[in-house]
């Protein structure tokens, strides 16, 4: 199983790629120290109930982050997605989303949580996807779905091709794990 110091990484490098500002900071000894901060409107969402999993790694980074939920079932048989339930911060549309699900294996369910965060007026290219597992079939599927110029691969090997949404991932490996939320949470 996969650690929260993992979690912790996939979710630094996710909040690598949020836009920030310069600023000044004065220390309480009087020093004044450049550096950045995060601009306003950012959000986490997890995929319920294995990307709640990662929410903990957020909240340690930025306590403050606002996280929305989605509930997406996938037919065993059909392996269709279904929508049971959508929670989002009101002005989601403005903001930039931490769109938080561990094991991408068919794609399937986040494919139907991007359709979910587009129909709220959301734009695909303020999407990144924080997975710690990630099929090629998974990947290709939903590259396929959103056509070719749609997400952007990043991974530790330094791959990575340009698109709208992006995709952060610590491995591909053509068998996923299943059952992450269950085994995470101690439910299995």
């Amino acid at each position: 199983m996969f650690s929260p110091d993992t979690i912790r990484l996939v979710v630094e490098e996710g909040l690598n790629q949020l836009p920030y500002s310069e600023c000044t900071v004065t220390t309480p000894t009087g020093h004044k120290y450049d550096g950045v901060k995060f601009e306003k409107g950012n959000c986490g969402v997890s995929i319920m109930r294995s990307g709640e999993a990662m929410e903990q790694g957020l909240r340690d980074c930025c306590r403050s982050i606002r996280i929305g939920k989605i509930l997406i079932q996938s037919d065993e048989d059909t392996q269709k997605a279904k929508v049971y339930y959508a929670k989002f911060p009101p002005d989601i549309s403005r903001r930039k989303v931490l769109l938080m699900y561990p094991i991408l294996s068919t794609g399937n369910t986040v494919i139907e949580a991007v359709r979910v965060l587009t129909e709220h007026g959301l734009q695909p290219k303020h999407i990144i996807l924080l997975s710690l597992f990630s099929t090629p079939h998974g990947t290709h599927h939903l590259y396929n779905t959103h056509s070719p110029t749609a997400f952007k691969f990043f991974q530790p090997n330094g791959k990575h091709c340009q698109s709208k949404i992006t995709i952060l991932t610590t491995e591909t490996h053509p068998v996923a794990p299943t059952h992450f939320g269950q085994r995470y949470f101690g439910t299995d």
